[in-house]
């Protein structure tokens, strides 16, 4: 199964100006776990996660003034909407995240969670494109 399958195409794009309090409050107005930061100086965008508001919110970091540029995740890996979910997971499990964003042609369509690689692999008749399960004879 290719990560386009199960990867979320509704992406949260904010800036890295952005105080915590605002991410955090777009992030959860959305549902989402993770918002992808732009700036037109950057090749790649990077991301803001739950973790790095958790991290700057428990270490007594005031929301309201720290600013998402400060605290977003540098270590962002960028997939092809063809990487199969097994590649997918290995890079994100390899390296210690949790959302890998994805592109095409130069141009973001998407991020993938863990969340949504468990969603694709859990859902009725889904399939990770390995063996069938054999049954204990």
């Amino acid at each position: 199964m290719e990560i386009q399958v199960g990867m979320s195409e509704v992406v949260l794009r904010i800036g890295p100006g952005l105080s915590l309090r605002e991410a955090a409050s777009r992030m959860s107005e959305r549902g989402i776990g993770a918002a992808i930061v732009e700036d037109d100086e950057w090749p790649v965008p990077r991301v803001l996660t739950e973790r790095d508001l958790l991290n700057a919110i428990g270490s007594g970091l005031d929301p309201d003034s720290e600013l998402v540029r400060d605290h977003m995740s540098e270590k962002v890996i960028t997939a092809s909407p063809d990487w199969s979910m097994e590649r997918a997971a290995t890079e994100m499990s390899k390296r210690g995240i949790r959302h890998l964003v994805v592109c095409a042609d130069g141009e973001l369509v998407g991020v993938l969670s863990m969340r949504d690689i468990m969603r694709a692999w859990t859902s009725d008749g889904a399939t990770s494109g390995g063996p069938p399960d054999r049954q204990a004879a």
